[in-house]
């Protein structure tokens, strides 16, 4: 883990963002500090916005919720799609309301284009539709070039041989995302527990998961939405197929709950080293080890 910083704003900081893995102390130190400095939390994660997904995306409760208002929590059905650009739309309009009544936006989660999205400004590129995509997708890489070459999009600086890129340039028109310097008045923390830490951390919190209900919650939802839609997709419920839906399953064989607790495990594990990855290319985000530390320097930052 790097100890470089880029130097702290002499600006009145007029967002907080927390970072980190997920299962790092993200969600508890965002209370904290929205309770000590008068805020609202903006969830950047990309599955708690689904609603009824609840236990399984380690949701926020009721009762936290009270307590201090979340944004971007339980925005769509599980049958709508989400993406990055959405989030960037609802994140800044929470942002600005939050910020016009006096109060101090922290934006908190570990889905790190989300996250860049609103702190560089991203600049998204134009999607086609499922069907246009759809015929796109069943079309071979030698064509897609001759078409992107037939409809002038510049293909110059695009690995030509990676069939998604050649697609996503023919959606494009040709143009380029953008992407701007860090926002003014932005203040970003993140949380990096030692990995054997983190690692308890994701046991534990599966353990709960499965004691307060989760088997329950994704019986539910299966049998309401089958496994085809976005969110049954995500850890902590693609996991439970084999074992609640064996003769449906893709998988060979099906789990025991023991064996269905290991992989879920597993998958997060998997998605943390996902995370720190995309999080620890970014220069403006100052590391802590504990909830505490990071405490503790906003106490005297903020």
């Amino acid at each position: 883990m790097s100890e470089k910083h880029y130097p702290l704003q002499t600006t009145h900081y007029k967002l907080f963002v927390i970072v980190g893995p997920t299962a790092s102390g993200k969600s508890a130190l965002a209370m904290r500090v929205a309770k000590e400095f008068d805020g609202e939390i903006i969830s950047a994660d990309s599955w708690q916005v689904y609603k009824g997904f609840d236990i399984g995306t380690s949701k926020p409760s009721k009762t936290d919720q009270k307590r201090i208002k979340h944004h971007l929590i339980d925005v769509v059905e599980a049958s709508e799609g989400f993406n990055a650009p959405k989030f960037k739309e609802l994140a800044e309009k929470a942002i600005a309301d939050i910020q016009n009544r006096g109060k101090l936006p922290i934006i908190v989660g570990g889905t790190g284009l989300y996250i860049d999205s609103v702190l560089f400004d991203y600049g998204f590129l134009p999607n086609l539709g499922s069907a246009e995509r759809a015929k796109l997708d069943a079309t071979g890489l030698g064509e897609l070039i001759e078409l992107a070459e037939s409809s002038g999009v510049e293909l110059s600086g695009i690995d030509t041989r990676n069939k998604r890129r050649v697609i996503r340039a023919i959606e494009a028109g040709g143009q380029k995302p953008t992407k701007s310097e860090l926002k003014p008045g932005v203040l970003i923390v993140g949380l990096k527990p030692d990995t054997q830490e983190l690692r308890k951390n994701i046991q534990a919190r599966t353990k709960r998961m499965i004691a307060t209900g989760l088997e329950q919650e994704v019986r539910a939802l299966s049998a309401k939405y089958g496994w085809g839609i976005e969110p049954m997709k995500g850890i902590g419920y693609q996991q439970w197929r084999p074992y609640l839906s064996p003769m449906q399953s893709l998988s060979a064989t099906a789990r025991s709950l023991s064996e269905t607790e290991i992989k879920i495990v597993k998958s997060t594990r998997d998605l943390a080293k996902r995370q720190w990855t995309w999080l620890k290319r970014n220069p403006y985000i100052r590391w802590f080890k504990s909830a505490q530390a990071a405490y503790d320097f906003l106490t005297k930052t903020l």
